[in-house]
C-alpha cells in the first residue's frame, strides 16, 4: 500500500498541491504536518506515518525536501524504511526505491552525502589546525587560568599536597589537574 506524508513550513502555506499529487499516486492514506520546517525532528504527522508503514508499503512524498531538509538525515530515514523493507517514492524527482534504477539514484545520493561528511570534517579539522597555528585556543575553554594552573601545579608537585584535594580546592577534576600539571611540568 502506499502511504504519503505532506509538509508545509507555515501555517500560511496550502497543502492542496501535495495532497492532489499524492492522491494521484494513490496514496490509501496521507499523513501531514503543517508549519512544522524540515529542520524538525519531532513531526507528529512522520511520526504516525512511520508507526502506521508495514513491510512491503510504501512511503511517498511530492518532493525530497517534505520529508528533510538534510540529506544526511533524508538518507538515513530511508535507510531504516529499507530495513523494515518499507520502499521510498518521490514523485517530482521520480526516485522508487523498489526499483533498481532508484535504488542507485538513492545510493548516489548517499555516498554523495557521505562525501560531503567528509569534507566538513577535512575543512573543520584544517580550520581548527590553521587556528592552533596562530595562537587561538581551540575546543573547550581552560579549567584553570594560567596563573591558578600553576599555582595548583606547584602545590602538588613541589609542596607534596594530594592531588585529590588540590583539584577539590580549584573546584576540578583529579584527571583535569593531572593534564595541568603535565603541561606545567614539560
Amino acid at each position: 500500500m502506499n502511504y504519503g506524508y505532506a509538509r508545509v513550513s507555515t501555517e500560511d502555506q496550502n497543502l492542496s498541491l501535495q495532497l492532489n499529487a499524492l492522491k494521484s499516486a494513490n496514496c490509501v492514506r496521507i499523513f501531514t504536518d503543517q508549519g512544522i520546517s524540515g529542520n524538525v525532528r519531532d513531526r507528529p504527522g512522520l511520526s504516525r506515518a512511520l508507526e502506521t508503514l508495514k513491510m512491503g508499503d510504501t512511503l511517498v512524498v511530492w518532493r525530497l525536501d517534505r520529508l528533510g531538509r538534510s540529506l544526511i538525515d533524508l538518507i538515513q530515514l530511508v535507510d531504516k524504511l529499507g530495513q523494515r523493507d518499507i520502499h521510498f517514492r518521490s514523485l517530482t524527482e521520480s526516485i522508487d526505491t523498489e526499483t533498481s534504477g532508484g535504488r542507485l539514484v538513492f545510493h548516489m545520493m548517499g555516498a554523495l552525502a557521505e562525501f560531503e561528511r567528509s569534507l566538513i570534517s577535512e575543512r573543520t579539522r584544517a580550520g581548527m589546525k590553521a587556528a592552533q597555528k596562530r595562537g587561538i585556543h581551540v575546543g573547550r575553554p581552560p579549567a584553570l587560568s594560567p596563573r591558578e594552573a600553576q599555582a595548583a601545579a606547584k602545590a602538588v608537585l613541589e609542596q607534596g599536597l594530594q592531588l585529590a584535594k588540590v583539584a577539590e580546592q580549584y573546584k576540578v577534576s583529579a584527571r583535569s589537574l593531572r593534564h595541568i600539571i603535565r603541561t606545567y611540568a614539560s
